[in-house]
């Protein structure tokens, strides 16, 4: 078995995991939602620590009062990530006035690459309603937790290495409590108007 079939094998490996495990959110979000009598309680989402691009302290409180979208990630990543935070960021021009009264936040799982002043430079090519996220190791892993979100070092050639990790856009409402899994596969019009309901 060739080196570059163990990594290929390795790095499908984790993709199938992440993607076991974004299932598993998917399903305990529609069980949270379905579940008839029941008292809203946030099944995903919860206390965490963490600083933005600009250096500021960020926590689970600072996520209430607007209707925000979440998306965990890494900058070094290829291709969801990027796309996804342009999705965000069409959605963000398609509110006009009214994405003032939203926010998204993009949490790093690659804290070890992903300081303030790379998210800072990162997020110049996106919408400024996005806020990225970063950490130590164990407040990331604390966040990912609260998310159920799935994250693994994924080792490359040469030393280098990828982040494997569930790739969600997470809606949580005004009190900060979680609504759905968002949807950015549609027009940005539609996505918009789904999240002005929050509103």
């Amino acid at each position: 078995m060739t080196h570059r079939l163990v990594r290929s094998l390795t790095v499908f490996a984790a993709f199938l995991a992440g993607l076991v495990l974004s299932l598993g959110v998917i399903v305990i979000a529609r069980e949270h939602m379905a579940a008839p009598g029941s008292t809203p309680a946030a099944a995903i989402g919860g206390p965490f620590r963490l600083t933005d691009q600009d250096g500021r302290v960020v926590t689970q409180d600072d996520l209430k009062g607007r209707p925000t979208l979440v998306f965990f990630g890494f900058t070094h990543c290829p291709d969801v990530c990027p796309t996804t935070l342009f999705d965000i960021s069409q959605v963000m021009a398609a509110l006009g006035p009214d994405a003032d009264r939203t926010r998204a936040v993009f949490i790093t799982v690659d804290p070890e690459r992903d300081t303030q002043s790379v998210l800072k430079d990162y997020l110049t090519s996106f919408d400024p309603h996005v806020t990225g996220l970063t950490g130590d190791l164990p407040a990331i892993t604390t966040v990912a937790k609260e998310y159920r979100v799935y994250f693994k070092k994924v080792p490359l050639d040469g030393g280098d290495y990828t982040m494997d990790h569930t790739a969600i856009t997470y809606l949580m409402d005004k009190d900060g409590r979680f609504v759905s899994p968002f949807n950015l596969k549609r027009t940005p019009e539609a996505a918009a108007a789904d999240l002005r309901r929050q509103l």
